[in-house]
């Protein structure tokens, strides 16, 4: 088990590139797709090694399994269109956790393990997950010793002033979150709502900085105008992209200041779909402002490039 000096440590941002893996429920909302594109547009920064599909359900599936598979051929849909199929891409867990201790197998969850045992505390693998934590949990449960070598960022639970924690990714797999949050292992957390919701975008924005640079863009631009007006139906709109963000912490310097956080004793996510807090427990790092135009300048600058091939 970590110090939590140690932890404190892997916490700190990394220089230079680092090597990361996407966990994504890719087919649940946009804002996945736009997190994909930022990570494979940035190799000054990020050598992304793998993606793994995360379970997910809601309208989108007919149940967790369905939104998994869904999520992998989006992942697919989206490295064809910018050209870039050769990243592997792993199904990850059909179901969520059944308890705290039980692992759910997946493709995912082997890779995960294997890419992690190659890497140290010294020189960390960065997780980034951005839909339900089931992939990830399985693989600490799994194998414990992997806490020590990786660095977990994760869009998930509401910011602490919010009223509640029933937030779409913590929600879906309550014990997959508990398991992470117990493992030890260094967390970055990305709370929702009184966070990221900041991070929103229009229609209009996107046409600006986007509209004609290149085939994924325009996947991104029509499939989130689409989407808003279903659900705005002739009102006003604008779309929160909350995953990026994950992808915006590796970016982040002290050049761009993209977000600022802080060190906090790491909550408990209750089943009740709140946070408690003990403050004899392990720290996290908590990102508490989202530099909205700062982040979204970056995402733009990096999509608009072609970096095909």
């Amino acid at each position: 088990m970590l110090s939590n000096e140690q932890t404190v440590k892997m916490l700190e941002r990394p220089h230079g590139v680092a090597d990361m893996v996407l966990d994504t429920d890719a087919f649940n909302e946009i804002d996945d797709q736009f997190a994909i594109a930022y990570a494979i547009n940035a190799p000054e920064r990020l050598r992304v090694k793998a993606f793994y599909a995360a379970p997910f359900f809601n309208e989108r599936s007919s149940g967790p399994a369905d939104g998994m598979e869904r999520s992998y051929y989006e992942i697919k849909k989206l490295l064809k269109l910018a050209e870039k199929e050769d990243y592997p891409v792993f199904r990850g867990s059909s179901g969520y956790l059944p308890d705290e201790k039980t692992p759910v197998p997946s493709d995912a969850c082997d890779d995960l393990i294997r890419l992690a045992m190659t890497y140290s505390s010294e020189r960390p693998l960065y997780v980034v997950s951005i839909g339900a934590i089931t992939n990830v949990a399985s693989a600490l449960i799994s194998r414990p010793e992997i806490a020590e070598r990786i660095v977990v960022i994760w869009l998930g639970c509401h910011a602490p002033h919010w009223e509640d924690n029933y937030e779409f990714n913590v929600r879906q797999d309550v014990a997959a979150a508990r398991a992470v949050f117990d493992s030890g292992v260094p967390l970055v957390m990305l709370p929702a709502q009184g966070t990221v919701s900041a991070f929103a975008t229009t229609g209009p924005e996107l046409e600006y900085w986007l509209r004609g640079k290149n085939p994924l863009c325009e996947y991104l631009i029509d499939h989130t105008i689409e989407a808003a007006n279903e659900y705005a139906r002739g009102h006003v709109w604008s779309r929160t992209i909350w995953d990026v963000t994950g992808i915006g912490w590796l970016m982040n310097d002290d050049k761009k200041q993209l977000m600022r956080d802080r060190i906090v004793p790491r909550p408990i996510p209750e089943y009740s779909h709140h946070l408690s807090w003990d403050f004899r427990r392990p720290p996290c790092r908590m990102v508490y402002h989202i530099n909205r135009d700062g982040l979204f300048q970056d995402l733009f600058d990096h999509l608009a490039t072609d970096k095909r091939g």
